[in-house]
């Protein structure tokens, strides 16, 4: 015997509320109270409720459904981003439509926008580093679909979700402070990423105000093995730095190799996300923790019910294993010598 599919009629009996409020849960949730969109999705899932997408489509409606225009899922802290935003859109009666352009500029991001236009998707978050002229020339071009970006700078006018990154690197340099250190190595991430040189800049800041100048930069790529080679690179040009400073946890992963082969596991090394992988490192990693979950849960609240135009989360220094007191210096000739034999083999 067929189970009876169940309609919008079920769904407005169980949750005790009218058909019309079913349909605005559905297609204008910001207009309809918490508990009652509560009420609503708990009796969807109780009745296994399928909306019908082609019929929707076909009838112009703006589907229960948002949009997360991303950067590249192989990568830590997006796919985390995506898994939540996916579950905390799930638990509203929301379906996630996922892009991963291939690249971040006007051409491409406007087709990613107009494709969820036509998919009748009209709340839109965007996971991309985005300079803010870009950010608000798309706001201006698609004043339709309501977007929420994650990865721009703070002063930008548009609607932005950001992490505190200058209170977590603040958190970082103060403790290597505090341990001594005084020559430290920041790899950041690729120049073009806006979390990338946000992270730097607060790490400069926080150095300066303690009063220490001695730094080196370079940039990765985000990927364990820039991490390595960017690692081997700076040690060549400043062997006595005593702390590397990384603005992710996957490049502090190949900083913690290259420094095992170079037998300098005096050095103190911290990363930036907070991975589950990472109090696995060997040694565990020192980090700053940023709550993607959290991050999933208010993108998806400021998408149904918009609230204010600019948010800060909070983030906060893990500290474990990889970050000691600053130890006593290797004879200079022998580090060089270890570092020109590893960059031999690279």
């Amino acid at each position: 015997m067929s189970r009876h599919s169940a309609t919008l009629d079920d769904v407005a009996r169980l949750a005790g509320v009218s058909l019309q409020t079913v349909s605005r849960v559905l297609n204008s949730p910001h207009k309809v109270a918490a508990r009652t969109q509560d009420a609503v999705h708990q009796a969807m899932r109780e009745l296994r409720y399928v909306p019908n997408r082609s019929a929707q489509l076909l009838a112009g409606k703006v589907l229960p459904a948002i949009g997360l225009i991303s950067a590249s899922l192989t990568f830590h802290a997006p796919s985390q981003i995506a898994a939540s935003v996916k579950k905390h859109a799930q638990a509203r009666g929301l379906d996630v439509v996922i892009v991963m352009p291939d690249k971040a500029d006007h051409p491409t991001l406007q087709a990613a926008l107009t494709e969820c236009r036509a998919q009748n998707i009209r709340s839109v978050i965007i996971n991309l580093p985005l300079e803010s002229q870009l950010a608000e020339q798309l706001v201006r071009e698609n004043a339709d679909i309501h977007c929420l970006f994650l990865d721009i700078p703070p002063e930008s006018e548009v609607t932005s979700l950001l992490f505190d990154h200058r209170s977590g690197c603040r958190a970082v340099i103060d403790h290597l402070w505090a341990l001594g250190h005084r020559e430290f190595g920041f790899l950041a991430g690729p120049e073009s990423a806006i979390s990338a040189r946000l992270r730097l800049h607060a790490w400069r800041d926080a150095l300066h105000r303690n009063g220490g100048h001695q730094a080196i930069t370079a940039f990765g790529d985000w990927s364990a093995s820039s991490g390595f080679t960017r690692t081997v690179e700076m040690l060549a040009k400043k062997p006595t730095l005593s702390a590397m400073v990384v603005a992710n946890d996957q490049m502090a992963l190949g900083v913690l190799s290259a420094l095992a082969h170079l037998h300098r596991r005096e050095i103190s090394v911290t990363g930036y996300d907070d991975t589950p992988d990472s109090q696995y490192f060997q040694p565990a990693l020192t980090t700053v923790a940023q709550d993607f979950d959290l991050l999933g849960e208010r993108a998806v609240a400021c998408l149904t019910t918009p609230g204010q135009r600019h948010t800060l989360l909070p983030t906060r220094l893990v500290v474990r294993q990889s970050s000691a007191p600053k130890a006593n210096p290797t004879p200079r000739d022998a580090l060089i010598e270890q570092i020109k034999a590893l960059a031999a083999q690279l």
